[in-house]
């Protein structure tokens, strides 16, 4: 295999051109798709040189466009159904996090200070934000899956993993793409492209994606539905081809969610540490409240602070390939931004007691890569590439406690008492100004050299470096005004106490530089012609981390400089696996891998003034080991069958300073010991399975073949808390989409689909309730939805 090959098989920012996969063939995802590239010719690069996927030594599944748009998976955020080795979590667009095999980002509120494990890549540009792993996917052509560490290909150090998603490019042949979808709920989903040239040597392509639906959970309070969907998006693209050996691609897109979304429902109670006289039981029943259900899979809610999840992402890039002396040179230059304008119920209930908690942010990120590819002789290849990459975000945060705050956030004493009834804390609250500004650059190569006919060493190095500085500025608002309150002076001395309990002025500067030497090696073996092993020792870096969120602060009342910053994430990788053909057909991939992160970066939650919505630090360390089991079969000419397994075991084997689980908190005890438990977020077994049978016949005068098809997902129990807690664990589920029906040889499809066809009750994430009362809120995962599709192509 020649090291260009290499590099778009294991899915690295070289691979700017879409596998052409077959249209009207029933698709079968991960390995399978691998097999299907292996059998047809794909572009690598502008040597085009066929290669066989099989025969990549790293983990890699490969998702087709047919099996993402006939499975339903819309958006990154949707193939952890199709790549059980991928977590993916969000209570919104801005504290969405990828994980792979438990790792990639910290599990709870987001923290603009620190970068994500997990690289998301759209057509070779690294995507700074996980919010674009929500938005809905833009005329896809494929998405790569890459388990474990691939700094030494990828312009932006990946340490977890990497998603890579390709678009289709233009095309100088004329076509047209138009489809509609629609089902309950109110659904009602629209795409259309359409490619062709304009000269000789320019040709364009012009994408469209629109989604709209109805809430799944009603608000009694306001009479209105919640968690609905309404996304809306385009990208265009010019492609210049003026030889054979350059090609410029310029692209532009915008996507624009306006949901009210991701409204959070009362799940339960656990007893606290609370006196009992601060738990939930007694707050609710000093107001006579009461949820308007106890069951959240009612679906209602009473929540009393609007939802707006207000986001706009988009950005431009130029991707140039040009087949220069022995290889080709690759320079991507990419802007990119992202708009958002939140308003969250953070509190879970229908009281007033935080009734603003919202956090506006702009981020703007500049990246250029520089690489070059190509083989020294017949048995050497190489990549060498240099890396630029900056992003600036800015956040005005606004948090505002209502008339309720002081009973749930204080001691009830006979003074607190007092001062909540003359209104103490309502309308009490903070805005904060917030910077963070970050800078990296990069050296990285790696080379292939084949030994022998099955022996391929493959040893990479990166150099990083990178610089980060921020501030947060935190300023209270809205003291009670106490004239005519008749207020003794120490009852105003109490009620000020009391308000800087809460929110205080808080200001602080951070900054900081690192750099970092990483590198993998990677023996790769031949068996025969259908068992290929391979095995990989690499390291990883995840630079260090701003407390860009607010921090404690110590008696005095001035933050605590010492936990501004968060040491790097420093990582050992071992894995090793097999990838097989046992008989025509039927493809079996194993593999084991063992991961230790030391000082793994994790969100801590304090009860602290300043802290309101955690802030970052260190685990000592973390062990994430495990085995994975790709299998697809082509049982006939009609008939495809997948199924893939992962088994993980992802612990912290140290982590001596955690914070409390929910029924821990709010006692005298601040940290736990949280050695030897699990990671957040993560099942021990996932699992997901499927196929599709197709009979060839016609409809309606059209020659085509009908088709029936089915794809399953499977988590095991996860929990749900940063410190594993005996309450907030997610049981374990199973997702069930279907489709039927028919495509047509003349481009014409028409099928009836339902997703979640079981109607699985599930949790997406449970989320502690404020002040260590005992209440907890649950996103719940959508209902059965069912619908119909209609696609052509001309």
């Amino acid at each position: 295999m020649t090291y260009k090959a290499q590099i778009l098989a294991a899915a690295a920012i070289a691979s700017l051109a879409p596998a052409a996969l077959a249209q009207t063939a029933p698709e079968t995802p991960v390995e399978q798709s691998e097999s299907e590239l292996r059998r047809e010719t794909i572009t690598v690069t502008a040597r085009r040189v066929a290669e066989d996927l099989q025969d990549v030594p790293i983990p890699v599944a490969v998702l087709s466009e047919d099996l993402l748009a006939d499975s339903g998976t819309g958006s990154v955020g949707a193939i952890d159904q199709l790549v059980p080795s991928v977590q993916f979590y969000s209570t919104n667009p801005r504290n969405s996090a990828i994980n792979i095999r438990g790792l990639g980002a910290p599990f709870g509120l987001t923290n603009d200070g620190i970068e994500q494990g997990v690289g998301l890549y759209v057509d070779g540009v690294y995507f700074a934000r996980p919010a674009a792993a929500v938005m809905d996917f833009i005329d896809v052509a494929q998405v790569e899956v890459l388990r474990g560490p691939q700094g030494t290909l990828y312009g932006k150090n990946t340490t977890a993993g990497a998603i890579n998603v390709t678009t289709k490019a233009p095309s100088f042949t004329p076509e047209t793409d138009l489809e509609l979808s629609y089902g309950n709920i109110g659904y009602f989903q629209a795409k259309a492209t359409t490619t062709g040239p304009l000269t000789d040597t320019l040709a364009y392509r012009a994408s469209f994606s629109a989604t709209q639906r109805d809430g799944v959970l009603f608000n009694v309070a306001e009479q209105d539905d919640l968690n609905d969907l309404n996304n809306i998006g385009a990208r265009v693209q010019l492609l210049w081809a003026p030889s054979d050996t350059l090609d410029v691609r310029i692209s532009a897109d915008n996507t624009a969610q306006r949901p009210e979304g991701y409204a959070q429902v009362f799940a339960g109670v656990v007893p606290t540490q609370r006196p009992l006289n601060r738990q939930y039981a007694a707050q609710a029943a000093f107001y006579n409240y009461a949820p308007p259900s106890t069951n959240p899979f009612d679906r209602i809610t009473d929540l009393d602070s609007s939802h707006r999840s207000n986001s706009d992402i988009g950005g431009a890039s130029v991707n140039v390939d040009w087949d220069v002396g022995p290889g080709t040179l690759t320079a991507i230059s990419a802007w990119r931004y992202w708009l958002w304008d939140p308003s969250n119920d953070r509190d879970f209930l229908g009281l007033p007691i935080r009734t603003l908690s919202q956090n506006p942010s702009k981020s703007f990120q500049w990246s250029q890569e520089l690489r070059y590819a190509g083989d020294i002789n017949d048995s050497l290849g190489f990549v060498a590439g240099a890396y630029y990459f900056n992003q600036v975000t800015k956040t005005l945060g606004r948090e505002e406690q209502g008339s309720a705050a002081w009973r749930f956030l204080t001691n009830p004493n006979a003074t607190n008492t007092l001062l909540g009834q003359r209104g103490a804390l309502d309308g009490y609250g903070q805005t904060a100004a917030i910077r963070s500004d970050h800078t990296s650059a990069a050296l990285f190569g790696q080379l292939e050299w084949d030994v022998t006919d099955k022996l391929r060493l493959l040893p990479g190095i990166r150099f990083n470096a990178d610089e980060k500085s921020g501030f947060y500025r935190a300023t209270p608002y809205g003291q009670l005004n106490t004239t005519g309150l008749g207020l003794t002076p120490a009852q105003i001395t109490a009620l000020r106490a009391l308000e800087l309990s809460i929110l205080q002025s808080l200001s602080y500067e951070t900054e900081g530089d690192d750099t970092n030497i990483s590198y993998n090696f990677t023996a790769a073996y031949d068996v025969t012609d259908n068992i290929n092993a391979y095995a990989t020792y690499s390291t990883a870096f995840k630079t260090f981390g701003l407390n860009n969120n607010g921090i404690p602060v110590d008696a005095q009342s001035q933050p605590i400089l010492s936990l501004a910053s968060i040491e790097p994430e420093d990582t050992a990788h071992f894995e090793a696996g097999l990838k097989t053909e046992l008989f025509p057909g039927f493809i079996a991939n194993i593999t084991a891998y063992n991961t230790t992160i030391n000082d793994f970066q994790v969100s801590v939650v304090s009860n602290q003034a300043g802290t309101l919505r955690g802030y970052l630090a260190n685990a000592e360390e973390v062990v994430v080991q495990g085995v994975e089991l790709d299998t697809s079969w082509r049982a006939t000419n009609n008939l495809n069958l997948y199924a893939n397994l992962a088994f993980t075991d992802a612990k912290y084997e140290r982590f001596t300073q955690a914070p409390p689980a929910l029924e821990d908190s709010g006692g005298a005890v601040l940290q736990v010991d949280a050695s030897g438990t699990r990671l957040p977020g993560v099942s021990d077994v996932a699992a997901s399975f499927g196929g599709e049978y197709v009979i060839p016949g016609g409809f309606s005068g059209r020659t085509g073949e009908w088709f029936v098809g089915a794809d399953g997902s499977y988590r095991s129990e996860f929990s749900s808390s940063p410190t594993e807690s005996d309450f907030l664990n997610i049981d374990g589920y199973t997702i069930i989409n279907a489709r039927a029906g028919f495509r047509g040889a003349d481009g014409w499809t028409a099928f009836v689909w339902a997703r979640n066809a079981l109607d699985e009750e599930y949790f997406e994430i449970l989320n502690a309730g404020g002040a260590s009362s005992g209440y907890y809120a649950g996103l719940l995962g959508d209902p059965r939805t069912y619908g119909i599709t209609l696609r052509t192509s001309f």
